[in-house]
């Protein structure tokens, strides 16, 4: 199947070819450096088509785990990035796309949870919309930070009369201006979007008796801030014009980058239930019973469980001579009961905390589990 490694590879090899352009010359770079990173597009959208498939088979929102939604933007950028590389391909767009890219997926591999959200059908459609807008409010503060990063490098270089090499050539500052006031609008639309839509979210779980996220959440407080200062931004630039102008703009999308890092870290590291709300419900009550829960079947048969969140053991005492443990695990995510016939009792035991494998076998007690 299509791993995460197969199209970070190749956008790897692509980031390789941008940066090979400051060193020397080639005339086949670019179709190479176009095929690595389109390559690496197709791997993509498949590795995303059999997640999302995946999701709908077992009942759950394509692509609504907190993964997903990094892979999904960093799909986002590379499609960008293609687009403009393909319009522009004397513009090393890579060297300040791919970066980003790769840590987005970075973030997915080894900090995002890979559990889907599992929503009622009224919170999937507003959580599709809430997932997507914030995915293209993302992208658009990262490509206002890129095009912020080229035009003070662009303009620093016409600020000390630096000719522009051949190997290095950047867009012209009025497409860099034009693109990141572009960037800070739609990144507005985008978030306000996603915040309306995240509210409507909370008063459908409110109605379901469902524990809504907070509005202290550090996820949906540093996204709130993030928006308002975005908000602020857009409309102060406006009013007032020079604020769309010159290195004032650029700057502008440079601390949204800084606030988008904030927002990414709170919903990574902090103890956020947004990305984690609804699946925690269901978890939470298996995790009341975590340690040690061990419940007698009936007095004299001899048979105890212990179980915690993912398995389940069951210790024969005193049939045979020594004691024995048998252990299940989860299959499925289906509960079954597990029907106990020993020498001493008939016991009935629910094993509902946690699943069994079906027919164990055990030789010297007679028992069938």
């Amino acid at each position: 199947g299509v791993g995460i490694i197969c199209f970070a590879a190749s956008y790897s090899v692509a980031l390789v070819l941008e940066i090979s352009r400051l060193l020397f010359r080639s005339g086949i770079r670019g179709a190479v450096m176009l095929g690595f990173a389109g390559a690496g597009l197709v791997a993509h959208s498949a590795f995303l088509y059999y997640e999302a498939r995946g999701a709908v088979r077992d009942g759950n929102s394509p692509l609504s785990s907190e993964q997903d939604w990094y892979l999904l933007a960093a799909w986002v950028l590379v499609a960008v990035y293609l687009y403009l590389v393909y319009y522009h391909p004397r513009v090393p767009f890579g060297l300040f796309l791919l970066p980003l890219v790769l840590v987005l997926i970075a973030a997915a591999t080894w900090y995002a949870s890979s559990a889907p959200f599992a929503r009622g059908p009224a919170s999937k459609a507003w959580g599709i919309i809430h997932g997507v807008s914030i995915v293209l409010a993302t992208v658009s503060v990262l490509l206002g930070f890129a095009a912020g990063l080229m035009y003070l490098g662009q303009a620093r270089r016409l600020k000390h009369k630096r000719t522009a090499g051949a190997r290095l050539r950047l867009p012209s500052l009025e497409w860099l201006q034009q693109t990141n006031g572009r960037a800070v609008v739609v990144s507005v639309l985008m978030l306000g979007t996603g915040v309306v839509s995240g509210m409507i979210l909370n008063l459908i779980h409110a109605r379901a008796k469902a524990a809504p996220v907070a509005w202290h959440d550090p996820l949906v407080l540093s996204t709130s801030l993030m928006f308002a200062w975005l908000l602020i931004a857009a409309i102060v630039g406006a009013v007032y014009k020079p604020v769309r102008e010159g290195r004032k703009v650029a700057y502008l999308t440079v601390v949204s980058f800084v606030f988008l890092v904030i927002v990414l870290g709170a919903g990574l590291f902090a103890n956020t239930r947004h990305w984690r709300g609804a699946n925690d419900e269901g978890r939470m009550k298996d995790e009341e019973g975590r340690g040690h829960v061990e419940k007698r079947a009936s007095e004299g048969s001899g048979v105890r469980v212990q179980g915690s969140g993912s398995a389940v053991g069951i210790r024969v005492l005193r049939i045979g001579g020594s004691p024995r443990t048998f252990r299940g695990r989860r299959r499925g995510g289906q509960s079954r009961t597990a029907h106990c016939l020993l020498p001493t009792a008939h016991c009935l035991l629910p094993t509902g905390l946690c699943p069994l494998l079906p027919e164990i076998p055990h030789e010297n007690a007679g028992c069938r589990l």
